[in-house]
Formats: structure tokens, sequence, C-alpha cells
């Protein structure tokens, strides 16, 4: 008999995730760690090491981000307004990195998606709401990624049918390879091909120093008779900054790179990458657009991206231009890429279905599905003769505006909840800046809302609607600050082993405790976003009717 001692593993602890393609080694893009590798990086090569693994959800969710819809955002703020509008970037940078950091540290530790979160935590009327509404929002993204596809192929003189047709084929034969490595090559590779921006800035030689006072001091151009068209203006760069795709989008993709919370201050750094990129290119954008266009009867009188090519061309010469179709062109099928994911992803993760990029297409048949179908309904619209195509970009922008703060709330409400994320939760710090931009997005949302039903809005009627949100905000944080004193004490966040700790099955998990205030908030919201987007859908077919 052997004297032999044999220790029996613990059995791994129960975890909530889906999909067991969810489960296994990290197979990145540029590197591969093995399922259960926690040993310390102690050198800076293995760091290095690791992040090259770690790489991919940060950087695609951000680059994604400059899209078709991004390239004509900021580049109407450079030709309309020169480099003035510079600050919204810079104050967007903490937005962006607080809300993709609570996303990503959902989905790392919960291992469930975005939407089936919602559902599960907060009722079927939400859950499902946020399926539809993301469904919907992200097909007509799609429909504006084609639109960019088709501008930067007719500027390059390509023909408009066998572009959009050769686009969408890559986009879904990227994904249909049955791996995440190949996918995520990819993408990474055309993320890379975005900062054909740079040198497209280096041509054009913008000026320096005016480009960095208008990023530190901010100004709102053109004086009181402009300000409803430039608020409006900055309303969409900061929906197109800060999209809901995005929140659906890496928290999945986290999840299916089967990332954990081992790996959290790697993905922290992928999320950095991908935020100094997007702000580098709208940078660029702005600065090599104004530049081109100052002193030119093409100054204030914005077309479209197609447009900027051509302006570019002018000044700094043909490639110039044909650079930033190509970066075009490459931006939008990014876009694509990300849109059409977070779609398949949302749905799979509501409806159970097995939805990962590990899987080939006959193991997760309804995932492809939607994913295809969606490339191929916007290619098909944006093909059709006397589609108002023009039309369909500023909805996607307008409704995008008007429903991010309800997705911003589900985000902070969920970093909250301790069944979910247990020492993962946020701090005070955390919420209190993160309410005060969901404050910040239902002015402008309200705003927005405004604008559309009532296109002639004043500056007066802005500044009203501005002073309005602002005392309501201040009643609020008032009552909660109150509610806080005078309401009983959370026990202090136990941080300790959540390197390790995972989120246990959704069957497993208390269901939250609905407060009275909790229900009239949420009421209030829902009422708000029924009735907003309904008004602004009815004010878009009407003009589509008009014209």
């Amino acid at each position: 008999m052997s004297d032999t001692i044999q220790f029996q593993a613990p059995a791994p602890r129960a975890t909530a995730v889906l999909d067991e393609a969810h489960l296994g080694d990290i197979h990145g893009a540029l590197g591969t760690i093995r399922l259960g590798d926690t040993a310390a990086r102690n050198g800076l090569s293995a760091k290095l090491k690791t992040l090259l693994a770690i790489i991919g959800p940060g950087l695609i969710v951000m680059v994604g981000d400059n899209d078709a819809g991004a390239f004509a955002t900021y580049g109407q703020a450079g030709q309309d307004y020169g480099t003035r509008l510079l600050w919204t970037l810079l104050l967007l940078v903490p937005v962006l990195y607080v809300n993709q950091e609570m996303v990503l540290r959902l989905g790392a530790v919960t291992g469930v998606g975005h939407a089936r979160l919602i559902l599960e935590r907060f009722g079927t009327f939400w859950g499902a709401f946020s399926v539809i509404d993301l469904f919907l929002l992200n097909a007509l993204t799609l429909v504006t990624e084609f639109i960019g596809i088709t501008l930067a192929s007719g500027y390059l003189g390509l023909p408009k049918v066998a572009s959009v047709v050769l686009a969408a084929v890559i986009i879904v034969a990227s994904a249909f390879t049955g791996s995440f490595r190949r996918f995520e090559r990819v993408a990474i590779t055309l993320c890379a091909a975005s900062l054909l921006l740079v040198p497209i800035y280096v041509m054009v030689h913008p000026a320096a120093s005016r480009m960095a006072r208008d990023f530190v001091v901010p100004s709102l151009p053109g004086g009181s008779g402009q300000l409803a068209t430039v608020m409006l203006l900055v309303i969409g760069i900061v929906g197109t900054t800060v999209a809901p795709w995005q929140l659906f989008f890496q928290q999945s993709y986290v999840i299916d790179k089967r990332i954990t919370p081992w790996f959290m201050r790697y993905e922290k750094a992928d999320l950095w990458l991908g935020i100094v990129v997007v702000v580098v290119g709208a940078a660029a954008m702005m600065g090599f657009t104004a530049a081109a266009f100052a002193g030119t009867h093409g100054f204030a009188h914005f077309t479209d991206a197609a447009g900027i090519a051509a302006g570019l061309q002018a000044k700094a010469g043909t490639v110039a231009g044909v650079l930033f179709a190509i970066a075009l062109l490459d931006a939008s099928i990014i876009g694509a890429f990300a849109v059409s994911l977070s779609t398949a992803y949302a749905i799979g993760d509501v409806l159970g279905l097995k939805h990962s990029l590990h899987r080939g297409v006959s193991g997760a048949k309804g995932f492809y599905a939607v994913y295809a179908g969606l490339v191929a309904a916007a290619a098909a619209i944006v093909l059709l003769p006397g589609s108002p195509l023009g039309l369909l970009t500023e909805g996607v922008q307008t409704l995008a505006g008007v429903l991010l703060p309800s997705a911003s709330v589900f985000l902070l409400l969920l970093c909250n909840d301790r069944a979910v994320l247990g020492p993962w939760v946020n701090g005070p710090r955390t919420n209190a800046f993160t309410a005060a931009v969901i404050g910040v997005l239902v002015t402008l949302s309200v705003i927005l809302t405004a604008a559309v039903l009532f296109p002639n809005i004043s500056a007066t009627a802005i500044l009203q609607i501005m002073a309005a949100c602002g005392v309501a905000g201040v009643i609020v944080a008032g009552y909660a600050f109150t509610r806080r004193r005078s309401g009983t004490v959370e026990d202090p966040i136990d941080r300790t082993g959540r390197d390790t700790w995972r989120m246990p099955p959704l069957e497993t998990l208390t269901k939250p405790v609905m407060s009275t205030s909790y229900k009239i908030g949420m009421g209030a919201l829902r009422t708000y976003l029924v009735i907003a987007t309904v008004l602004v859908i009815i004010k878009i077919v009407q003009v589509a009717l008009g014209r």
C-alpha cells in the first residue's frame, strides 16, 4: 500500500457563466494565457506578454466608436467651428473611462451579458426594453456604417454595389471562422489602420498651439445667435463618443474572451489604450478639417464625409484625400463589427442561445444568424433607391442621445448591486461621479428631444431647460444625501479575495429590494423614455414623409 498522501483539488466555485465556451484559455490576437494561470507577473517581459494577450476589448470598443457617424460629427465640428470644440473631447475622457471600467468589471466578475443582468435584476419590462432598444438602434447605426462605406468607395471611384456587397461579405466572414483569435486579429488590424488619421494631420499641419489652447479652454463658438446649433453639435459629440451599444459590446466581449477578475488591471490598461487612440483620432479629425476649410467657401458649410475628403485634397493633395477615404472605410467596417456583435451577444444572452466567437456556425446558429441578418439588412437598405440615408443618420444620433441616460442608470445600479459584484461594487467616489454624469446626460437628452420637436428652439429655451434640470438635480442629490444620513448605514465593503470572486449562478441570487423612491424614479424614467422615443420617431416619420 502506498504511503503517498493524495489531496483532492477543491471543486471549482459555481459561477453564472451562461455558455461553456466562455470558460477556458484566453486566446487573444497577440498572445495566449492558459486557464488557471494566475502566477505573479514579476518581470517587465512577463507583464508585457500578459498585456498583449489581454489587449482587445477596450481597444476595439473605443476605436469602433470612431465610426462613420463619428467621422461626420467630428468633421462637422472642425469644418463649421474650427477647433473650438476640442475641449469636449478632454471632458469626455473621464466619462469614457468610468463608464467602460464599470462595464468591464461587470463582464469579468459576472460572466453574464448586460442585457441579461438587466432582465434578471430589474424585471421583464426593462430587460425587453433594453434588448428591443438596442436591436433597433444598432440596426439603424449599421445603416450609417454602410453609408460611410458608400461615401468612401464613391470618393475612391469604386462601384457602389460591389463595394457594399464586398464590405458585407468581409464583415460577416471575419466572424464566421469559428475562431475568436482570428476575429480579434482582423479587428485589431483594422484598429491599427485607424491611425491613418495621424499622417493626414501631419500633411495638413494645423496650428498645434491653437489646438492645445482649445483643448483646455472651453468655449461655445458663434455667439448667442448660434447657441442652439452649437449645443446640438456638442450633444452629437457626446452621443457619438459615449454610445449605448458600447456597454453591451464590451461586457459580452470581455466574457467571450474569458477574461477574469485576476487580469482586471491589464484590461484597464487596454481600455486606456483605446481611449488614447479614440481621442487622438477625434482630435486629429477636428484639427485637419479645421485647417483644410479655414478661409475657404466650404467653411461653416458641412455636407458629409466625402466633402471632407475633397477639402483635404484641395488643401494637401490627392494622397491626403485618399487616406481619409480609406480611414473612413476602415472605421465603418470596425463599427459594423462591433455594433453587429453587441446585438448578437445581447439576444443570445437573453434568449439563452449559445453565443460565442469560439463556436463555429453549426454550434451557435442563432447567434450567427442575428449577426449576419443585421449586416445583410443594413447593406440592402443602403442599396435601395430613394432610401432617406441622411435622415437615418440624423435619427440614429437623436435616438442614441435620448436613450443614453437609461443605459447609464442601469449601469450604475448594477455596479452597486452587492449580490452581482460582491467585493467589486462601486465606491462612493465612483458613484458620485457617475451620478453627476447621468445628470448631465439627462439634461442633454431633454434638450435634444426638445430640439427635435421644436427645430427653431431658441438659446433662451435651452438655457431654461438646463437651469430646470440643474435645480431638479440638486433636489434629487439633496434627497439622496438626506436619506443616506438618516437611513441605516450599510456594512463596509469587504474587498478581500476579490481577484478570485465570481458572481454565483443567477438563480441563487436574492432579488433586490425596491424602495418607494426607487419605484418612483424608475417609473419616471420609464415614462420619459417611452414618451421621448415615440415623439422622436413620429417627428422623424413626419420629416421623411415631408421630403
